[in-house]
């Protein structure tokens, strides 16, 4: 190809970048004045001002950054708040953990010879798998949480505590650093708190044009940096140091291309800057839920304090008459009520006080002041938790949360084998898709980061240190190597969270069976429905028949499989049996 041909090839493709990175300028459309609202030129009830009933809702129309970025901190205080103090709210974070990672969050390396090598090699593949996945292992979950910079999480301990921040706040920011001492591989991850994520005042005083909350980007809204404040704003250290705020900024990756920041969002409109929990739009019903619990739960401890009380049958209107209700001033009537109440309340006292019938635990009816009677208490009196009201609450809550209304509030007294199956599937499909989000992003990137210094330390066999530089390549411009898509080709993995569950295990066996019998599934995607690596299983029940064979054990299963096979039809014909 020509070089008149290749300018005119990308020519054709990158016709020139327009301000905000788009590459041709969209089609003019000529709004009018009275767009928005008024009847005669849209179509949409929605938009309609003159509904009495939507006259008032007038949001504004505003862009992403400004909708987020000014109620973040007080969405993320409040949204911690519930998480800290309502167990409704507590258990669906933990439902999340539970249902994403689970108690193993496990490597299923999948790397792609074709791409590295320019053919398949299905036994290298599998040497590579078997080798960096054993290796992986032992490193990711070894007690002394070698993969945490603080030392403190095994891998897939960091696994959940960066799913349960993403739901929090809707992002979770960690950065990548180099520990080059006592440890078996220098690459470790700092998780970052989001408030320590901010922008630097005395910069911001100067050009704050491409930063935005603490990320600056470049004219394409791509990130470049990040500006890390090197304490918490409110932090126990911060009441007795007096001393400035310090901000750190730390590029984004490496010149290469390994990350030196991990911070992971969902985007809900183009040029968000930020996460925002989709807890937020819940948060207010969250907190009537647990203000709707606690006024039930003093009701039930006031009404259990008092087992009855005695009332007077006395009609009102007497007894205004004797207080002076009429033709006296408020302060003859006050007076008159307080001499009536003392001299009532003494001689009912005078009165009991001689009735030794009066007391609560016996089964004696006692003698009662002339004109009062007994009325007996009861703790239940009124709504009370789990009604009718509460459960709209939590109905509300669950669905914010991507979870059933029967996994948060645990009550299963009202659910069939049919609406748990819809239900378990529904959160299943939601969790998945918050896994390849997060969870497995997250994961990939942890992965990714080991296994570029594991193959330039010679560590793994299966792909010799010398092969390394095949996975860079040089920019004939810049003279920096950077990572290549052969990078990606090995790096490429899955992860084995959390099972499933089953509700009835019988049935939902037998359909795992059918489903591989009739290549509709695989062995390794019933495996990892169940949170298992297959190969590992197969395995482990290698060395299981190895050891009941040379044991001499043998179970009922085996001997009916042995029977099955003894009876399979054969290529010989049957004998005829005589007439």
């Amino acid at each position: 190809m020509t070089l008149a041909a290749v300018d005119e090839f990308e020519a054709l493709l990158a016709p020139g970048p327009l301000p905000g990175g788009s590459a041709v300028p969209p089609a003019a459309v000529t709004v009018p004045a009275t767009a928005g609202g008024d009847r005669a030129m849209g179509g949409y009830e929605a938009a309609d001002q003159y509904d009495q009933s939507l006259a008032r809702w007038a949001p504004q129309l505003q862009s992403v950054d400004l909708d987020i970025l000014f109620d973040k901190p007080i969405v993320d205080a409040r949204a911690r708040d519930m998480l800290r103090n309502d167990a409704f709210v507590q258990g669906g974070a933990s439902l999340h953990k539970d249902n994403i990672v689970g108690s193993i969050y496990s490597l299923n390396a999948r790397p792609s010879s074709k791409v590295i090598f320019g053919k398949l090699d299905d036994t290298w593949e599998e040497e590579f798998q078997e080798e960096v996945e054993e290796k992986w292992d032992l490193v990711a979950e070894s007690p002394d949480n070698w993969l945490d910079a603080q030392r403190t999480n095994t891998f897939t301990s960091m696994v959940r505590l960066f799913v349960g921040i993403s739901l929090a706040a809707g992002e979770a920011l960690a950065a990548v650093e180099w520990i080059p001492e006592g440890r078996p591989f220098s690459t470790a991850i700092q998780f970052i708190d989001l408030d320590r994520l901010s922008d630097d005042p005395m910069r911001g005083f100067l050009n704050n044009q491409d930063t935005r909350a603490g990320v600056r980007f470049d004219k394409r809204g791509a990130p470049i940096a990040y500006s890390i404040r090197t304490e918490h704003p409110n932090d126990v250290s911060s009441l007795v140091n007096t001393d400035l705020p310090v901000w750190k900024e730390i590029p984004r990756q490496k010149p290469w291309g390994r990350l030196q920041i991990i911070h992971i969002f969902e985007q809900v409109r183009p040029d968000q800057s930020r996460g925002i929990s989709e807890m937020a739009a819940a948060l207010r019903e969250m907190k009537f839920a647990k203000k709707f619990r606690d006024v039930q739960l003093q009701r039930a401890v006031m009404q259990s304090l008092y087992a009855a009380t005695i009332t007077s049958e006395m009609p009102t209107a007497q007894v205004f008459a004797q207080l002076g209700g009429t033709g006296v001033s408020s302060d003859n009537t006050l007076e008159a009520v307080t001499a009536y109440a003392t001299g009532f309340l003494g001689a009912v006292n005078e009165y009991t006080g001689a009735a030794k019938q009066i007391r609560l635990d016996g089964a004696r009816i006692p003698h009662l002041f002339p004109g009062t009677k007994m009325e007996m208490l009861s703790p239940t009196n009124g709504v009370g938790v789990g009604q009718e009201f509460e459960q709209s609450l939590l109905r509300y809550i669950a669905a914010s949360m991507g979870v059933s209304y029967e996994q948060l509030s645990r009550d299963y007294t009202n659910t069939n084998y049919s609406s748990a199956r819809a239900a378990m599937t529904e959160t299943w499909k939601f969790m998945q898709s918050r896994k390849k989000l997060v969870a497995d992003r997250f994961a990939s990137i942890v992965y990714r980061l080991w296994l570029e210094e594991a193959i330039n330390k010679g560590e793994i066999t299966a792909f010799d240190k010398r092969r390394a530089k095949t996975l860079y390549t040089r920019d004939s411009v810049t003279g920096i190597s950077a990572l290549n898509l052969k990078f990606d080709a090995i790096s490429r993995a899955d992860w084995i969270g959390a099972s499933r569950g089953q509700i009835d295990e019988l049935k939902e066996t037998q359909a795992a069976v059918l489903r591989m019998n009739n290549g509709l599934s695989t062995l390794e995607e019933e495996s990892a429905r169940l949170g298992g690596d297959y190969r590992k299983r197969l395995r482990t029940i290698a060395r299981i028949n190895a050891l009941k064979k040379k044991l001499g054990v043998e179970f009922a299963v085996d001997q009916q499989l042995a029977a099955s096979l003894s009876s399979e039809p054969t290529d010989e014909p049957a004998p005829r049996k005589a007439a």
